[in-house]
């Protein structure tokens, strides 16, 4: 799946997923999300963040481990 909001480069925060044109990293929203931050303050946080941009994250997030492969011993 494509994520418009997404990518990932050698060159920017070692080629960790971030919010294109940023240097915020989907972990760091996810972590802040999962702490107990509103999106509200995340948004006051990072001013150029849009709500679409944590929800791209959050997508993003759930795509990843959709595809993770389940071992079982």
């Amino acid at each position: 799946m494509k994520h418009e909001r997404i990518e990932t480069s050698p060159g920017i925060m070692v080629g960790k997923p971030v919010i294109r044109g940023t240097r915020i990293t989907v972990e760091l929203i996810l972590r802040k999300l999962g702490g107990g931050m509103a999106e509200e303050e995340i948004l006051r946080d990072h001013p150029h963040l849009t709500l679409a941009d944590i929800r791209a994250a959050q997508v993003f997030a759930a795509d990843y481990l959709a595809d993770e492969v389940t071992v079982f011993d």
